[in-house]
């Protein structure tokens, strides 16, 4: 009977260990894909799906990369109407950078810029404003009069403008846009540009001239206008109404379109943590549309980017010079070091490692290139930051030397 009973609870025993070891078995997996997951350093980050887009065609486009995170009939050519604008800001800035034309400079109204219809600031014939006035009625209230006027102090004509602004065109490699106009009132079916393009040029000008945003985040703001009737307050509200909408990220432009050939139209653009977005949507039904699938981009855009800055890199010791009149060269960084994921994987632990030569050899010339600063992630480089000679150090000379060894011989401390 004792015997029964022992192999009774053998065999529960048995049953027992066999069913911990099926258990383990199914476990197993489960739990080695969770620590791969923690141990991968570029870990994916919970994000949403890409965004339903109704309009004709789309872009999203991180600025400082240029990476495209989403597109819709990116290449397919529209009419982009006074989105047009944009380019005729980037010439304006372009002149203003050249020294061409002044913010304060007055410029005068012709009989052609008043004549324009569509969206206007209603400046008369012979009216002045200045270049900053016509800047803020472009951007905010998308004047077409103002446009115009602009065009004709640059390029003489509008006509010399619309050319300025199409070889400017190509220098970006924006291969799909002809411009026929400087404002996109035309309704010539040759005035054709893509969303890719529009972004390319978006880009263009928040990167290179960012002050525009200056301009671009200004909601509600009024001009003079001074004419032979007198003077006259006109008020501006800019028709970007993405600055008022409640987002998780801060508006930052950029510039509305709308005909009945070309839609309603939009290139916006957005920031949040250090991260600039674009968004452009073209041919949407109404205007609420295009605003609500730019906003629904710019969120999808800030779930998969992250980005890594460096706030503390190693600190610089003097390296060796052989030959110099001084031993040793201060050293510097080059500028800082950042880097934005647009993949929807989360940066973790970023190893840095300093790549310096044991010496330098005299001379040296100050912003030399010394070394690196190399940042890792596992096996993956991901960027440098150049490591520069801070200060000159000059070939050392015979009496150089013979100093040099006095100064060792009765321990005399050099300064430098």
């Amino acid at each position: 009977m004792r015997r029964c009973r022992i192999s009774v609870n053998l065999l529960c025993a048995g049953k027992l260990k066999i069913r911990r070891m099926l258990s383990m078995a199914f476990l197993l997996p489960m739990l080695l894909s969770a620590l791969a997951a923690a141990w991968n350093p570029f870990s994916v980050c919970a994000q949403a799906a890409p965004p339903e887009v109704g309009s004709k065609a789309a872009i999203l486009m991180e600025a400082s990369t240029g990476n495209v995170i989403y597109e819709k009939n990116a290449d397919e050519r529209r009419s982009p109407a006074s989105i047009t604008k944009i380019m005729t800001l980037i010439l304006i800035f372009d002149a203003l950078e050249q020294g061409e034309i002044t913010m304060e400079e007055m410029v005068t109204t012709s009989a052609h810029a008043k004549s324009m219809g569509g969206s206007q600031v209603y400046l008369e014939e012979g009216e002045q404003q200045t270049v900053e006035t016509l800047i803020k009625c472009i951007v905010m209230a998308s004047g077409n009069d103002a446009s115009v006027t602009m065009a004709e102090r640059i390029g003489g004509t509008e006509e010399a403008f619309v050319g300025m602004m199409n070889k400017r065109a190509e220098g970006l490699g924006m291969t799909q846009t002809h411009f026929t106009d400087c404002c996109g009132l035309t309704e010539s079916p040759k005035h054709l540009t893509t969303a890719r393009d529009i972004a390319v040029m978006s880009r263009e000008l928040i990167g290179k001239y960012p002050q525009i945003m200056d301009y671009s985040t200004i909601w509600m703001d009024t001009i003079i206008h001074r004419t032979s009737k007198g003077e006259s307050e006109f008020g501006l509200s800019n028709t970007n109404k993405l600055l008022k909408m409640q987002t998780d990220f801060t508006v930052t432009g950029l510039k509305t379109g709308s005909t009945s050939l070309a839609g309603c139209c939009l290139s916006a653009t957005g920031r949040k943590d250090g991260i600039d977005m674009i968004a452009v949507v073209l041919a949407a039904e109404n205007y609420k549309i295009r605003f609500s699938e730019a906003k629904s981009l710019l969120d999808y855009g800030y779930s998969v980017c992250s980005r890594y800055e460096d706030t503390s890199p190693p600190k610089l010791e003097n390296l060796k010079v052989d030959g110099g009149k001084k031993e040793t060269a201060a050293l510097k960084y080059e500028g800082s070091f950042s880097l934005i994921r647009t993949d929807g994987k989360a940066f973790g632990k970023v190893e840095k490692k300093l790549e310096l030569p044991d010496s330098l050899k005299a001379p040296v010339k100050a912003g030399d290139k010394a070394g690196i600063l190399a940042y890792y992630q596992g096996k993956e480089k991901l960027g440098e930051v150049q490591i520069l000679a801070a200060e000159d150090v000059k070939k050392a000379s015979y009496r150089d030397y013979l100093l040099r060894l006095w100064r060792q011989f009765f321990g005399i401390a050099q300064c430098e």
